[in-house]
């Protein structure tokens, strides 16, 4: 289990991933040895971690998926284990209900969502069948969400947010590049990057300050949800008047629970991913939900027995961190390549394979 002072530090890289020791420790009323040895024993336990990606805002047009999979008696894991290492897969959960996989899932085109669906999950052994709907928006997701456990003294003290990210232009590969870096290690020295990268450390430190003004960083702090005080993850698929959905999803962004909400584009208009305090927590929420918002039916419920993957990082049963899974902000699988290249001569009829024969 982790005591307060555990909390504490979680909540303070959270709200500050890169401030040196001396300001953590600042915060929090110990010394800044004390802090980094209070976050190497958390992180070498699994207990807890810091990851980073690009804000998927500032990469450009992308296509977020839904992707529920039903596998065969059997096979669910071993179907994980296939699909782990997968760019594309933000999240993998084995959840209750209606479908043994939710999948969430990141793509720069609907012609590679459609390739990575029919060619790379059609083609394993082990599923049986798969259902995918897009997010027309995302309107909040776990990068935001905090413990909360500082008063706003002890933020300050790590320094100030900005109330309004500056604006920045679509991040260029450079950019890219410097983020999968970071990703690795989000708290190594500018030094370090600038050695890694070939970039001087000025440029670094330049780029790093413009990117985090941006908010085109998302950075993730996170403690195993078993340990965390918010055990119970739920997932609910509502549907709302057309009229009524921008209200609705910009108060359940606001909810102390909610870790995710999107519009949707199937027969369901909303999703939302919630993080409760216990089971009991789940029909008392849905009830708070119908009283709250009485045009929104809520249709369909699924609880996550095991998060397996989780913003790109690998969990145990218990929700324990295992490793990294790199970020790519593309993917390629040559065998889905070449069936989809074979499905098209197919489809260009024998009089087409004729002539380019």
């Amino acid at each position: 289990m982790l005591d307060e002072l555990d909390y504490l530090l979680i909540t303070a890289l959270q709200h500050a991933p890169r401030a040196d020791w001396r300001r953590i420790g600042a915060a929090l009323d110990v010394d800044a040895t004390t802090a980094a040895r209070r976050w190497t024993r958390l992180t070498e336990s699994g207990l807890a971690w810091l990851g980073c990606h690009p804000n998927p805002a500032f990469i450009g047009d992308l296509i977020v998926a839904f992707i529920e999979v039903d596998c065969v008696s059997g096979k669910l894991h071993e179907v994980c284990e296939r699909i782990l290492d997968d760019p594309p897969l933000f999240n993998i959960e084995h959840a209750t209900g209606a479908r043994d996989l939710l999948l969430t899932a990141v793509f720069r085109s609907q012609a590679q969502l459609a390739r990575y669906v029919g060619f790379r999950l059609g083609g394993l052994d082990g599923i049986a069948a798969t259902r995918t709907q897009l997010a027309t928006a995302l309107h909040t997701e776990g990068s935001r969400w905090r413990l909360d456990r500082l008063a706003g003294e002890r933020r300050s003290t790590l320094g100030a947010a900005r109330d309004e990210p500056v604006p920045a232009t679509v991040l260029n590969q450079s950019d890219l590049d410097l983020i999968l870096l970071l990703a690795q290690d989000c708290r190594q020295s500018v030094a370090r990057l600038a050695e890694r990268s070939g970039l001087s450390p000025t440029t670094v430190r330049r780029r790093l300050d413009r990117l985090d003004a941006a908010r085109a960083i998302s950075y993730r702090c996170e403690a195993a949800r078993s340990v965390s005080g918010w055990p119970v993850s739920a997932t609910l698929w509502g549907s709302a008047p057309a009229a009524e959905a921008a209200r609705i999803t910009s108060q359940l962004s606001g909810m102390r629970e909610t870790r995710l909400c999107a519009t949707l584009s199937g027969p369901h208009n909303l999703m939302v991913t919630v993080w409760l305090r216990s089971m009991g927590d789940v029909h008392l929420f849905e009830a708070a939900l119908s009283r709250r918002f009485p045009e929104l039916t809520v249709v369909d419920r699924a609880m996550t027995l095991w998060q397996l993957k989780h913003a790109g990082q690998v969990l145990d049963p218990q929700g324990r961190h295992l490793r990294t899974v790199p970020f790519s902000d593309l993917w390629d699988d040559r065998a889905a390549a070449v069936a989809e290249s074979e499905l098209l001569n197919r489809m260009r009829g024998p009089a087409t394979r004729a002539q380019q024969g």
